[in-house]
């Protein structure tokens, strides 16, 4: 290397600001796809002489792939096993990928129609990995959960590529994926009450920004969140009764306006196919009387829908 391209490289180095020079890359892939379908067929079982740590930061590679089977059926699948049926990876590993899989939920935010939001949706599902596993054997730490909770709920509201699913790429599932991250944190001991009141207003504002009617069931995976707020010991029922008569008084506006605004129509048929799921979820689960008390009021909303 000639010393003027020598010294450049130099100079660029120290030039970098340490908080990039510090991040964590991702790791290239350097096994092959049938290398990853054997593990899947060997019940997911580590390697010998393998790293679990170092093939789940590899398949995190995997997340960005517009190959369904590589990003989902292998990567997440893989991914899921390890975190939450097995202990393959310690509690720093773990961590590691906390932090990585967050910053994803910001890469190329914003964007609609492109692949980008394939990395964002995947880490937001194998963040629901971590916060499952973090349910069995907690590891968040009040910090980090509370981390978590913020940017699950920013990025809920941010996500503008709203595609369930793609012929060709598969699964694509943003809202889907973010509901069922925010579903195991909303079970979280951690959860403060106020939390409660932020996680329902995420779930109808995102409702009402979509300007669509999701139609890849992504209404009652944000339905699941809600009830498992209903069944926690400290719910709060006023904020939660709050929360539901404005939402209904709302989407009554709808009606004042012949022809009805379309956007308003759209948010209406949400947030009823999102009623209806949440009363089919409150009516299985164990009758304690805030589940019963708030089966009632939805199903009083719903008769007059």
């Amino acid at each position: 290397m000639p010393w003027t391209c020598a010294f450049l490289a130099i100079f660029l180095c120290l030039t970098v600001p340490l908080s990039s020079r510090a991040s964590s890359p991702e790791i290239p892939p350097t096994h092959d796809r049938q290398f990853w379908r054997d593990i899947a067929k060997n019940k997911y079982a580590v390697p010998d002489k393998q790293s679990a740590f170092a093939l789940a930061q590899e398949l995190s590679s995997y997340f960005a792939s517009p190959d369904p089977e590589l990003r989902d059926e292998l990567a997440y699948s893989i991914l899921d096993v390890w975190i939450v049926y097995r202990n393959h990876l310690s509690t720093p590993e773990l961590l590691s990928l906390l932090d990585q899989w967050q910053d994803n939920l910001r890469s190329g935010i914003g964007e609609t129609s492109t692949d980008s939001v394939l990395k964002r949706s995947f880490s937001a599902l194998s963040l629901a990995a971590l916060a499952e596993r973090d349910l069995k054997s907690p590891f968040f730490a009040e910090d980090r959960f509370r981390a978590l909770l913020d940017r699950t709920l920013a990025y809920l509201k941010d996500e503008r590529d709203l595609r369930g699913f793609d012929p060709t790429k598969g699964w694509i599932h943003a809202t889907a994926h973010t509901a069922d991250l925010l579903a195991f944190l909303a079970a979280n001991p951690l959860l403060e009450l106020q939390d409660q009141s932020r996680i329902l207003l995420g779930v109808s504002e995102r409702l009402s920004s979509a300007h669509q009617i999701f139609s890849y069931g992504e209404q009652d995976r944000l339905a699941n969140v809600i009830s498992t707020i209903v069944a926690r010991k400290d719910f709060d029922a006023a904020a939660f009764h709050l929360w539901l008569t404005r939402l209904n008084e709302l989407d009554r506006k709808v009606w004042n306006d012949t022809p009805p605004n379309d956007n308003l129509l759209k948010t209406y048929q949400n947030n009823s196919y999102m009623l209806q799921a949440l009363a089919v979820r409150l009516y299985v689960l164990p009758k304690t009387p805030a589940v019963t008390a708030e089966l009632d009021e939805v199903t009083q909303i719903l008769r007059k829908r």
